[in-house]
């Protein structure tokens, strides 16, 4: 869909960064995130030399576009509006590494208040940002049309469970729904550790603490390493970044503990190479058995725009999921080295609730929540959707 379909009435509200008249306690930069907030948006984008965007039913728009009308950000405006969200840390950071990522918190017209995940960057030697707004109450699976089996993986009491998507995938939002399913199901002690901490849990069954790197605990390595400590029964390590991290959440998880991570893959079958590329060649057999004995499921996402129809009932974006499930198949294809047969083993076992992407994209295009053309820009097998849409199933290979 074009950005003229989204088209505002000609009258536009002028919203200028200059005004005195602020509320207490909050930062010029707040007027934006809130109109983010009243719009309706998911994503607030801050370009030098720009207009103020934003990203609205799945498009990146211009405020003016949406019916605000809001200056131009030059170098000197942007410093004004930026730098005064960080503090001294953060600015360090920002110096250091040339960006910075922590949570905003955004007192909104009602009195209620709403959080951003925000990275603050330098691009062409200019500031920059992209704030992410995080739910403020944290979705159920039929929410966000996940996956009934994720209700399955979250009652093991012990392994490793992957969440693999790129960037803005919605990860985040679905380990959140996926903690809140334990937290109301166990009696247990859920320990996460985050930079930044995005969803805030309420106790229910289980008691929840959540370490943010920076504030909490001064870093990663010690918040791993303070974890076997705190008697976790189920934990969130973040992104697998690195083997130090890796490395940890297998250990925890080798121990008795649940352990979720995250890891950017585009599928599940190819995740266990990410994985591998975190290591050097000769430490490649290890790791394959080490996650042959570990890992429960992998679950990779992506997030599609919906049809409009779907847009209208508020619906703007809904996630895909392969699901593989880590039977005694999946098992042997890892420790064997034989990565090349999971895609097919995942289409010989939708009856345990696993699901490649073809299956997916397949679903969602047939019950109207997006569009063909929509699943064949994201589809792995372009020609495999084809077939599955036309009800062909494709011959199984290479199986023993």
């Amino acid at each position: 869909m074009s950005s003229r379909a989204h088209a505002a009435p000609a009258a536009e509200e002028e919203i200028p960064l200059d005004n005195e008249a602020r509320r207490k306690g909050s930062l010029e930069v707040d007027k934006l995130f809130r109109l983010v907030v009243a719009k309706g948006g998911s994503d607030l984008h801050l370009k030098t030399g720009k207009p103020p965007m934003m990203r609205y039913k799945g498009d990146i728009l211009t405020f003016d576009q949406l019916g605000y009308k809001v200056p131009v950000l030059d170098a000197r405006n942007m410093e004004k509006l930026l730098m005064p969200m960080m503090n001294e840390r953060l600015r360090r950071i920002h110096e250091r590494d040339g960006g910075a990522d922590f949570a905003h918190v955004v007192t909104i017209e009602d009195g209620s208040t709403r959080r951003f995940r925000v990275n603050i960057l330098k691009q062409r030697g200019d500031l920059g940002l992209v704030a992410r707004l995080v739910n403020a109450t944290i979705p159920s699976f039929d929410k966000l049309f996940l996956p009934p089996i994720l209700a399955d993986v979250c009652m093991h009491h012990q392994g490793l469970i992957i969440l693999a998507g790129i960037t803005g995938s919605g990860k985040s939002t679905t380990i959140g729904s996926m903690l809140n399913f334990v937290n109301s199901k166990r009696r247990c002690h859920i320990l996460t550790i985050e930079d930044p901490i995005e969803y805030l849990f309420t106790d229910e069954l289980a008691v929840v603490n959540q370490r943010e790197v920076g504030i909490d605990v001064s870093t990663w390595e010690i918040a791993l390493k303070h974890a076997m400590r705190e008697d976790p029964d189920v934990m969130l390590v973040g992104e697998m970044r690195d083997h130090e991290t890796f490395n940890a959440a297998v250990h925890a998880a080798e121990t008795g503990h649940l352990v979720f991570g995250t890891i950017h893959a585009n599928t599940a079958p190819s995740t266990i190479g990410r994985i591998l590329d975190l290591f050097p060649p000769d430490m490649h057999n290890a790791i394959r058995q080490t996650l042959a004995f570990n890992l429960k499921a992998i679950i990779a996402q992506k997030l599609i725009k919906t049809t409009e129809e779907w847009q209208n009932k508020g619906v703007t974006r809904v996630p895909i999921n392969e699901v593989m499930l880590v039977n005694s198949s999946i098992r042997k294809a890892i420790s064997e080295n034989q990565d090349a047969r999971m895609a097919d083993l995942l289409k010989v076992s939708e009856a345990e609730g696993m699901q490649d992407f073809t299956k997916a994209l397949k679903d969602r295009v047939e019950s109207d929540m997006i569009t063909r053309e929509a699943a064949f820009e994201v589809a792995p097998n372009a020609d495999a959707l084809k077939m599955a849409l036309k009800g062909i199933k494709l011959p199984v290979s290479g199986l023993r």
